[in-house]
């Protein structure tokens, strides 16, 4: 499912997580803040959104069904690991949110690629901070590009 901000986009975001009050809570948070969110309770979903869809983050939970799993994708650790050797989706940041401790799952989390652990209810602050730390805003974007190309063209 995807939902389109009104205005500019600064960045799309992926939520991997099969309950919908976490996905709408998300949504809630970074529509109006002009993030484009695609959203997914299912990881073979998930993983072709990946492909087709290319976001700058994804916000993965860790437990799922059954039936939203993949033959040896089971949860949000292995589906971390899966994506990085996906061409194209490797180098995409993935947080890993969740409700267990996170003595139990941030070094697991890290382990398999992911970029940071939020428990589950997280707050607002922290999120944000993380997003703009993967996202970064379209003006800063601009910014270090034209760092970028003032570098190339005094050293040339």
């Amino acid at each position: 499912m995807k939902y389109e901000p009104t205005g500019p986009i600064h960045g799309k975001i992926l939520v991997i997580d099969d309950n919908p009050i976490i996905q709408r809570a998300l949504f809630l948070m970074f529509h109006d803040r002009g993030y484009k969110i695609l959203m997914s309770g299912d990881i073979a979903d998930a993983l072709s959104v990946v492909r087709y869809e290319r976001p700058n983050l994804i916000l993965m939970d860790i437990h799922f069904a059954k039936e939203n799993s993949l033959p040896g994708v089971l949860d949000g650790f292995s589906a971390t690991e899966w994506l990085h050797q996906i061409p194209d989706a490797e180098t995409v940041p993935v947080v890993i949110i969740s409700s267990c401790e996170p003595e139990a799952v941030e070094a697991r989390a890290l382990a398999a690629g992911a970029v940071g652990y939020l428990q589950k209810p997280f707050a607002s602050e922290k999120l944000f901070a993380l997003v703009k730390k993967y996202i970064p805003t379209r003006s800063r974007r601009l910014a270090d590009n034209l760092g970028d190309a003032l570098k190339l063209v005094t050293t040339c």
